[in-house]
Formats: structure tokens, sequence, C-alpha cells
């Protein structure tokens, strides 16, 4: 008798979309994972052909290099500087029409870029051990760690002994990281629903009408960003071409200096508390109606000024590609600079800052800030902290029913 043969090893299928390797933000992106170039570089066959050349042999050789996206690096970059210098402009806006006109223009578009950039390298999470395991130590450890520590450091520099520590109350930054894991584990029921992005829209106008929603995990933010990280799910190489074209790079120009000119005459007439996504309607004094009307009205605009940004965003690599792998780092840690400025009077005791040679350094010395804080140095000295491998808390051995591909 021949021997029977051995029973075929079960082998997962592999996941489509690129490798859930966790990505963005503010950025953030996800600790120490980029984009891997193969198969993700952006694509310029839209573009004349000698650009387009150009472009394809520097993706080239950061496939062959790095592994990594430049294109994708410097946007989280140039991104993370201008969250950064958002929240420098904030105690500035009051006595400055024209900060608050950047801030309000800023803020329509940095973190909508962020999420949808964050959505866009998660199309291929599922639920498998390895992503899940990716998840936890890129997303939910630095949430525990960096709430637990932005508390303690509220609690010093307010002069606040008793703040307490909260898990299910994000402070300040750490919101996204919340938003992020629970965006990231819904994945999989947006990559099967017909019509994605406009049931996250219909959520996040629900959302926006509904004083009701409490706070925990920030859920307000949570659902209102939530179509900026659906539309990333279902977003391909060939869409971000379409903004790269040297068309879309011209229309950026007045497309951006119109949002200026609309943010400068709607400082004195609207709060910039709509950019936050973190309170309902109601609660900003409007009528239910303007909850619905603001959210589509504003998701077209930061889709809009997203598309602007990505346009002038360099695709080869640069002196600060590098420096895309790190906006985890510069995203989390400037927050102690922001908030320790402003807790200590700094900006109440210097009345030159208020100046608009005052606002220029501001707003130099939070690039120069978070630059510093997204360089490798930084990152090797707190990669156990942001990054943790954790292997002693994960087993090796593989999980039931995965076929050792757990």
């Amino acid at each position: 008798m021949s021997p029977a043969a051995p029973t075929p090893r079960r082998v997962l299928p592999p996941a489509a979309g690129p490798p859930g390797r966790d990505a963005a933000a503010p950025a953030p992106d996800a600790p120490g994972g980029g984009p891997r170039a193969a198969g993700q570089a952006v694509t310029e066959t839209a573009r004349p052909a000698a650009g387009a050349a150009r472009d394809a042999a520097g993706a080239a050789r950061d496939a062959a290099g790095s592994g990594r996206s430049a294109f994708f690096d410097n946007a989280k970059y140039l991104a993370i500087v201008l969250v950064a210098m958002g929240h420098s402009w904030e105690p500035l806006t009051g006595g400055s029409r024209t900060a608050g006109a950047l801030y309000m223009t800023v803020y329509a578009f940095h973190m909508p870029a962020f999420i949808i950039i964050s959505g866009y390298f998660s199309r291929g999470f599922d639920l498998r051990p390895d992503r899940l395991r990716r998840l936890i130590t890129g997303v939910v450890v630095p949430y525990v760690v960096f709430e637990t520590a932005y508390t303690l450091f509220a609690r010093w520099v307010n002069d606040d002994p008793d703040l307490p520590v909260s898990l299910l109350d994000p402070w300040y930054l750490t919101w996204f990281l919340a938003a992020l894991f629970v965006w990231r584990l819904t994945t999989p029921l947006w990559r099967i629903v017909r019509r994605p992005v406009p049931l996250a829209l219909t959520v996040a106008v629900l959302a926006s009408v509904s004083p009701e929603v409490g706070d925990d995990l920030d859920m307000q933010r949570l659902l209102q960003f939530l179509p900026f990280f659906v539309l990333g799910l279902n977003l391909r190489p060939e869409h971000f071409a379409l903004v790269r074209r040297r068309a879309a790079r011209i229309v950026a120009v007045p497309v951006f200096a119109a949002a200026l000119a609309l943010a400068y005459w709607a400082v004195p007439r609207m709060t910039s508390a709509w950019f936050y996504h973190r309170e309902s309607a109601q609660e900003l004094g409007a009528p239910w109606w303007a909850g619905a009307v603001m959210t589509l009205a504003m998701f077209g605009c930061s889709l809009v000024l997203t598309g602007c940004f990505l346009a002038w965003v360099p695709a080869r690599r640069t002196w600060f590609t590098v420096l895309g792998a790190g906006t985890l780092y510069g995203y989390l840690l400037h927050g102690f600079l922001t908030k320790g400025a402003r807790s200590r009077g700094w900006f109440d005791d210097a009345a030159w800052l208020h100046s608009p040679l005052g606002e220029v350094a501001v707003s130099l010395t939070a690039a120069a800030a978070v630059t510093a804080l997204c360089t490798p140095p930084v990152r090797r000295a707190l990669r156990c902290v942001v990054e943790p491998r954790m292997a002693w808390a994960f087993r090796k051995e593989p999980v039931p029913g995965t076929g050792g591909a757990g």
C-alpha cells in the first residue's frame, strides 16, 4: 500500500491591498512602518513622459534602497510640520486676523490629509494575528503610554495634582491614536459594503447633529473624521497620480489663495471649533441642521485642499524624506512643547510674539522643533516607548486554525 498523501497545510490567502503596516499619522504614521514602495510608488503616468520617467526612476531607487515611498514620507513630514505650526498659531489667533486665517486654512486639511493617508495604508488590514499584534504595539501601547504621560504632564504644568488618568478620555493629541485603533478594526467592514464613503458620511452627519454622543474615546471626532479614513481605504495609486499632474499644481495656487481669502473673511464670522470636529452643532450654539450642512461642506473643502497640498508634495527623495518615517514621534512629542509654552505664559508675557515678526518666529520655531523630533536619533532613543516590540507578550507558537500563519 502506498502511504496516505499528507494533509495539505492550510495557508491564509494574501490580503488585498498594501501590507497592513501601521502607517500614518499624523500621522501619524504607524510606528516604524512605512509604505512599501513596490507596487505602491506614486504613479505618474498622467504626467508628461519625461517627468514620469524621472519619478519612476526615483521610485525604483526607493524600492531598491529603503523600501519606502518618498512621496508619502514627504507628505507625512510636511503635514506634521503644518500640525505643529497650527498648534503654535492657536494662542495668536485672538489678536491677529491673519493668524486666524492661516489657522483656519491649515486646520481645514492637515488632519484630513493624515487620516486619508492612514486609511490608504490600512487597505490590507485584516484580523490576522500578526496584524493585530502590530495594531497593539503600534497604536494601543503608544496611546496608553502617552495618555498617561500627558495627564501627568498636565498635573505638573497646570498645578492640578488631582487630574485623573483616564484612558477613555483622550487628552489633547492622543485622540488620533484612539480613533485610528477603532477605524482600523472596522476596516474589514468598510471593505465589504457597497458604498462605503457615502455611508461613512452619513455616520458623520448623524454624529454632528447628535449632542448625546458621549465623550468616551473622543467619539465625536472619531465619527466625524471617519469619512476621510474610509475614503483613504478606497483610494488607489492612480488617484494620487491625478493630483501629481502639472495642471493640478497650477490650479492649486489660486485655490489656496481663494481659501486664505475666504478664511480671512470668515475669521470674525465663525468659530474655528467647526474644524476640530469635536462637538455637535447644538453644542456649538448652532441649529441642528447646520451640523449636516457644515459636515458635508467641510468634507468637500478638505478634499479640495488636501488635493492641492498633495499636488505640491515632491515625489522624489529630498533632505526631509527620511523624517517622514518619524512623524508619529513628532506628533506625540511636540504637544509637550506646545502645552508647556502656553501653560508657562510665554505667549502672554512676550507681546512681540503677537506682531508679524513674532508670528513668523513662532512658525519657524514650531517647524524646527517638530523636525528635530522626527530625526533618527530621537527615534532611536524613544523607540522602546513608541515602537515597542513586546515579544514577551505574544505567543510564538502558531495560533490554532491559522496553519502557522499567525
